[in-house]
């Protein structure tokens, strides 16, 4: 049986004031397409707004340009591309000078569901020695291609499905997801050793023996972009050294407060996913009482 934890029941270290770029983490988001360089950079800005140290998104080299342009503070690098701008395949080398040095790595957002995206995904997978995390086209593939299985684990992976998502992964009905969240949650987690964060009211996150439901956020935040930029918040908590359910309660949490800040300021029905990122560093001060000067 799991146990059930609520967020007074954590303690979250402060930044050290003698800090520096490495020490609060290097923190790699990898995915978009064409058509879809919106996720990625959703994910990477709020990478940053949940305190990375460095934040560099890898994209295909056809929207590389897109990517860049959106925000300064993240580098970026270029995935190779076919001569219709799609994802080729991606050399192993590549892959590991990718990872080298980073303390967390995001895989999924707007990435396509090719089998040359699922080949990326399993090598990030198989060379990571840093958390993943895993969301929206990762978990489609991961489903499709059955990537959970039968790698030999390296490091923490956390996976953020949406009930449709996670019925995928499981082979169950939508409303059998909706109406179990946790149980299946929990059962899922041990069985592949990993942390499930299955989003939605009332999001669940849970390793198997530990299991935590949010109360942060509301339906505001039920559009799109909303995962993406929690699947880079996620990444950052993790890539700053934070146990992965910790750490993936903590992003979850704080993105909600965000979610209710966002809210209060342009209502529920009027925000979009892109007031997250405006109202982040408020939530963090929300949450740390950090002074205002």
């Amino acid at each position: 049986m799991s146990t059930k934890i609520q967020i007074d029941d954590l303690e979250f270290a402060n930044r050290p004031v003698d800090g520096h770029k490495g020490t609060f983490g290097k923190v790699a988001v990898i995915g978009g397409s064409l058509g879809m360089s919106g996720s990625i950079t959703l994910s990477a800005t709020a990478a940053l707004r949940g305190g990375a140290g460095l934040v560099t998104a890898a994209v295909p080299q056809s929207i590389q340009a897109i990517v860049a342009g959106y925000e300064p503070s993240y580098m970026t690098v270029a995935l190779p591309t076919d001569v219709h701008g799609q994802l080729a395949a991606v050399d192993a080398d590549i892959v590991t000078e990718l990872l080298d040095g980073k303390s967390a790595v995001a895989i999924g957002p707007g990435l396509g569901q090719t089998k040359l995206a699922a080949d990326l995904v399993l090598a990030v997978l198989k060379q990571a020695d840093c958390p993943v995390v895993l969301d929206a086209d990762a978990l489609n593939l991961a489903a499709e291609f059955e990537l959970l299985h039968g790698i030999p684990r390296r490091s923490r992976w956390v996976i953020t499905p949406h009930p449709g998502e996670f019925a995928r992964l499981t082979g169950e009905s939508i409303s059998h997801v909706s109406a179990n969240r946790e149980s299946l949650a929990e059962r899922f987690a041990a069985e592949h050793e990993l942390t499930v964060v299955l989003k939605g009211a009332n999001t669940v996150v849970t390793d198997g023996s530990r299991t935590y439901v949010n109360q942060t956020g509301n339906s505001g935040m039920a559009t799109g972009g909303s995962g993406d930029i929690l699947t880079g918040l996620t990444a950052a908590v993790l890539g700053q050294h934070a146990d992965a359910l910790e750490g993936a309660i903590l992003a979850v949490y704080v993105h909600g407060i965000a979610g209710d800040l966002a809210a209060e300021a342009l209502s529920q029905r009027g925000m979009i996913a892109s007031d997250l990122l405006r109202f982040l560093s408020a939530a963090w001060r929300n949450l740390s009482h950090e002074p205002s000067d």
